[in-house]
């Protein structure tokens, strides 16, 4: 045990001195809320101004397409919710061309401002962005379909706006031909919002909502990533040893079982560290912005309470160290950091599969895939602490995926060391799958 903590301590000491450590720890945050939120931002932004033309066939919307002209953009994230008002869809400022076409055919009204929005010979303050046809029978036919034209064929934001602007107006005016006050239709429309409440076993009530999905993104990121980047280390570590030849030297004074241990979880007590603190660089934000992260609906003491830091803790400590097992393996079957890439790409993409299924785990995490997936021993660690994030699992639940981790782990750690005790002296070509099965028996 003693020289297993010599080598825990001399693979902590060592990275954690280093100015890059120290770098990459205090600039993590930044750097991941700006791949977050920059591109949001960069897409707000290149919205901008939106021309579109609207060629009504039934002559009775100019009011309402001439509203666009007297509205305002609703930024992103102006504390109505996590990704800004859904209403206004975060489409920009549209600047509105209306056509009455009454009595006309729309569709050959509509020929020239097609020429105008995809001739590249129309002078760009003439060009359109879009074109929008009314037919004449909207007011009569239900069956009736708008037809929107743009350059492009995900321009789903402004025309979501455009068809809830029309057909808001289509309504009104229906229901003004059926006698109603014109000035009592927009307290009759009006659009109410939903507050999202979750309520726990123990009938609990707690916020819900879009920033809590956000919130709980956050906390995956820093269970799943830190373990796939120092396991790359531990594997890089064990390679360059074992090219070096020092390992030979090392294990005629200890056990591989030491001398692994004592990499895997020194490496675990340097993500620990870097995570603890961004944890308190996130709480200490989040306190001294408080009054804006409630104003944007998210509830921090559903996060930031005890049994969220001891979960986080538990699941991360067990998932780092089956990541990083299979990492360590890897390295002492092969040769180079090549070899070892080829080898453990696709057992990395079958440890990232909670990733990939990580919205339906966060939309419906009592679901029998998620409970499942809670209670399969390589994606637990994972998988549970989201559930526990967003909802409140059973406790036999939570204990069994902790007994399931635990003997996973052990296991790993079992037939790690065995491949490591055969793999750090064998040089030359890489194992097959028959050639790392005599390794288990012969260990």
């Amino acid at each position: 045990m003693k020289k297993l903590f010599a080598v825990l301590k001399r693979e902590y000491l060592q990275t954690v001195r280093k100015p890059s450590f120290l770098v990459m720890t205090l600039l993590a945050p930044f750097l991941m809320g700006a791949l977050m939120f920059i591109p949001s931002l960069i897409a707000l932004k290149g919205l901008g101004e939106k021309k579109v033309a609207v060629i009504d066939g039934t002559g009775r919307l100019a009011g309402a397409v001439g509203s666009l002209t007297r509205e305002e953009p609703t930024p992103a994230g102006d504390g109505r919710s996590a990704f800004g008002d859904k209403r206004q869809g975060g489409a920009g400022r549209i600047v509105p061309e209306y056509v009455a076409a009454t009595g006309a055919d729309p569709k050959a009204e509509a020929a020239p401002y097609l020429e105008r929005l995809t001739s590249e010979s129309v002078p760009k303050a003439r060009r359109l962005d879009g074109v929008l046809l009314v037919p004449a029978g909207a007011f009569e036919d239900p069956s009736t379909r708008l037809v929107y034209y743009s350059r492009s064929a995900t321009d789903f934001l402004v025309q979501e706006r455009l068809g809830r602007l029309v057909n808001r107006a289509l309504a009104r005016q229906r229901l003004t031909a059926r006698g109603l006050d014109p000035k009592e239709l927009d307290g009759l429309l009006a659009d109410l919002r939903v507050d999202s409440v979750q309520v726990t076993r123990s009938g609990r009530q707690k916020k819900g909502g879009e920033a809590n999905f956000l919130v709980a993104m956050v906390f995956l990121v820093m269970l799943f990533f830190p373990a796939l980047l120092y396991g790359q280390e531990v594997m890089r570590g064990v390679i360059q040893e074992k090219t070096d030849r020092i390992v030979e030297i090392l294990i005629s004074s200890m056990t591989p079982m030491e001398l692994l241990s004592g990499k895997i979880l020194g490496m675990a007590a340097i993500g620990l560290t870097q995570v603890a603190v961004w944890i308190a660089m996130g709480a200490g934000m989040a306190l001294y912005a408080a009054q804006g992260v409630a104003a944007a609906g998210i509830e921090m003491s559903t996060f930031l309470r005890p049994s969220v830091a001891v979960s986080f803790t538990v699941f991360f400590v067990l998932g780092y160290l089956i990541y990083v097992c299979v990492y360590a393996a890897g390295g002492a079957m092969v040769n180079s950091e090549k070899e070892a890439q080829q080898v453990l790409t696709p057992v990395v993409l079958i440890l990232m599969v909670p990733w990939f299924l990580v919205m339906p785990i966060l939309m419906s995490p009592d679901s029998p895939m998620s409970v499942a997936l809670s209670l399969f021993p390589l994606y637990t660690p994972t998988t549970m602490f989201v559930r526990i994030l967003v909802s409140e699992p059973p406790a036999w639940q939570v204990a069994a995926s902790i007994a399931l981790s635990v003997a996973t782990v052990w296991g790993m750690l079992w037939t790690t060391a065995k491949v490591f005790r055969v793999g750090l002296l064998s040089y030359g070509k890489r194992p097959t799958v028959q050639e790392l099965w005599r390794w288990l028996k012969v260990a």
